[in-house]
């Protein structure tokens, strides 16, 4: 699996790469899987879907909102959260969207927990929580069983965006980060490289399982 850091970037211009290393992939089976590790700018997302009511007043945002082929309600990305784009051929791993969502969920679980945060799932809740509280939220889009889109797992920095949305759709949830659960300072970048080599080291044993399934 090929990772790459990019840093700081637009929405727009982490999209058109995501598409184009799909549509490579696409064309060609050989291409390699890749992860992209960022941050973005403050923008807000939602996915295809005719109830857009979790954006609230969409006019009045303090920043812009792209709608993009990922399941889910409404959520913001900026500075201070991780954003992690697996470009991965789910055939090989089993061709469940299911499965691949509870395995991201587990990447995040580890590596939180690698850093002291004791996280857990929601029954009937795509994400992760920490004492009722949101840290990671994912979304995912499939072409051709390939996948793009992926987590944001809140690092550090200002969460105030989140209160001129309701946050994937659910009523009165409070969304937390890394940072305000550890008490201590950690950066994008530092989580980023702990995420990759769970997200890898994890991959790698989900693969072998996804070519026994098949």
């Amino acid at each position: 699996m090929k990772v790459r850091w990019l840093g700081r970037i637009a929405y727009a211009e982490a999209l058109a790469l995501q598409e184009q290393i799909v549509a490579a992939k696409i064309a060609d089976a050989a291409a390699p899987d890749e992860l992209l590790l960022l941050e973005h700018e403050p923008v807000y997302t939602i996915g295809r879907t005719p109830d857009q009511s979790s954006l609230r007043d969409a006019a009045q945002l303090p920043f812009p909102v792209v709608q993009i082929n990922r399941g889910g309600q409404a959520t913001y990305h900026g500075p201070g959260q991780l954003i992690g784009y697996p470009i991965l051929d789910l055939r090989p791993r089993g061709q469940d969207l299911h499965r691949y969502l509870r395995f991201l969920e587990e990447v995040i679980l580890e590596a939180l927990q690698t850093l002291g945060v004791e996280a857990c799932r929601r029954e009937g809740l795509t994400g992760v929580w920490v004492n009722g509280k949101k840290i990671a939220s994912i979304g995912v889009g499939v072409r051709r069983w390939i996948s793009m889109h992926g987590f944001a797992l809140n690092v550090c920095g200002d969460l105030g965006p989140y209160q001129e949305i309701t946050p994937c759709g659910i009523s009165g949830v409070e969304m937390t980060s890394v940072e305000r659960e550890t008490g201590r300072a950690i950066s994008v970048r530092e989580m980023a490289d702990l995420a990759a080599g769970i997200l890898q080291q994890m991959d790698a044993a989900e693969t072998v399982t996804g070519d026994k399934a098949n």
